[in-house]
């Protein structure tokens, strides 16, 4: 999966709806639309990077020498 494209936006997209409405429609503290929107955020950043690691090695010609 391309890094930024449309299927990475669309992925995350559904994971911040999907985070932002689990943790806004099960807390009941008052501070709960600041918590859901960080938690979200954070999910998607982390998807983000997780997904730029994976893409990093993908096309690699040239691996490590001595990978064992």
């Amino acid at each position: 999966m391309k890094l930024f494209g449309k299927n990475h936006l669309i992925i995350c997209a559904i994971t911040f709806v999907i985070l932002f409405l689990m943790n806004y429609l099960g807390n009941d503290q008052a501070d709960k639309l600041e918590r859901a929107l960080m938690t979200a955020g954070a999910g998607v950043i982390g998807l983000s990077v997780g997904l730029f690691i994976l893409n990093k090695g993908k096309n690699d010609k040239t691996p490590p020498q001595n990978f064992d």
